[in-house]
């Protein structure tokens, strides 16, 4: 079924919906109930602005279609010419009318409009993947730049030839997690090391994974159910970092989640770093445990924060990078490395909403 006959499908449901709704407005139980009232005034308001917007939407398809009709049996080229004109207009109208829709079908994430914080981690692949990790730590710094974001590192291990075995950074700035949150999963990397003499194609791989930046309000953490550490921190000295015990380490005891810090030379400044993680690591858990239900519910084919699927792989070799979910490759590895990750990310906006639609059609 195409997406106009889905939208149209759903014209009919929701024009049936209006007519109940309608009749539950002059009910006199409902009248003389405020909160019932409103509730279906809420609803009536959504829903009649919907409607508007399939009605057009089904008008603006039936004006295509006979466009096409008459271009296919018009021979008269003054005739043509306005058949061509109503085909561009009813065409610009479909696609601007499909974006509204799928808007107002499909309510924004309450959490799109949080910041995020990103951990990346090389995975298989030794020193070669601590190298793909920073590439990817770069990407998404130029990204974040491009989008007016700000950046701020919160923990960083670094190797000795400048790859990152982990990094831990806060994005912050408008609708970072609703862009973000797709590029969670397992990255893969193909491309031939500086050390490889026979010229050979290894595969390498590092973990993202986007974690909405939770606040106090958004999950309780009692303090007994945390166990505090503090130790000498390691690494790179000076100033007096790892002379005393500035790292901390927090143990959230009935999750078992685990979380250090240790760049700051404040143990007080690492402590709060900790806890930041840690809210943002809690919160993911409750959003992935939704998820995985919802998935399972409807069989998604969509990851949105899957940390064990492979989401992408970037080849050296052929100057690709594809997105195993939405199917596209883009021959322009330079500048997704970049940071332009624009075509990506929409292609799984698009296909996040697409599922969505589907789940609607098939619930109701």
């Amino acid at each position: 079924m195409s997406q106009a006959e889905k939208f149209i499908e759903q014209l009919e449901r929701l024009e049936t919906r209006l007519d109940e709704i309608n009749t539950l407005l002059s009910d006199p139980k409902v009248l003389s109930d405020p909160s019932q009232l409103k509730k279906f005034g809420k609803e009536r308001s959504e829903v009649d602005e919907l409607v508007g917007k399939l009605r057009l939407f089904k008008a603006s398809v039936e004006r295509k279609a006979e466009a096409e009709q008459m271009l296919a049996e018009e021979t008269d080229e003054e005739m043509r010419e306005l058949a061509e004109t109503d085909l561009t207009e009813a065409n610009e109208l479909i696609e601007s009318l499909s974006n509204d829709i799928e808007t107002l079908l499909f309510p924004a994430d309450p959490n799109d409009n949080k910041n995020v914080i990103v951990e990346i981690r090389a995975g298989t692949g030794g020193e070669e993947a601590a190298l793909f990790a920073g590439s990817l730590f770069r990407m998404y710094t130029k990204f974040a730049e491009s989008q007016g974001w700000d950046v701020e590192t919160m923990h960083i291990n670094e190797t000795g030839i400048g790859g990152i075995k982990e990094v831990v950074f806060n994005l912050i700035g408008r609708s970072v997690y609703g862009r973000m949150k797709y590029e969670s999963g397992v990255h893969r990397v193909q491309r031939v090391p500086e050390t490889e003499a026979s010229g050979r194609v290894h595969t390498s791989a590092a973990t993202v994974a986007v974690l909405p930046e939770a606040e106090e309000v958004d999950l309780e953490i009692r303090e007994a159910d945390l166990r505090v550490d503090v130790y000498r921190a390691s690494g790179p000295g000076g100033q007096g970092v790892n002379t005393t015990d500035s790292a901390v380490r927090i143990t959230h005891v009935p999750t078992n989640v685990v979380v250090t810090c240790q760049d700051e030379r404040s143990q007080l400044k690492n402590k709060a770093k900790a806890m930041k993680i840690l809210r943002s690591r809690l919160l993911d858990e409750q959003i992935q445990k939704v998820e995985s239900e919802r998935r399972t519910q409807r069989r998604s084919q969509v990851s949105s924060g899957d940390r064990s699927a492979k989401i992408r792989t970037y080849n050296f070799p052929q100057g690709r990078v594809t997105d195993h979910r939405s199917k596209l490759t883009l021959y322009k590895l330079g500048e997704v490395l970049e940071g332009d990750l624009r075509e990506m990310i929409d292609g799984m906006v698009s296909l996040a909403a697409q599922e969505r639609l589907e789940e609607a059609s098939s619930e109701a």
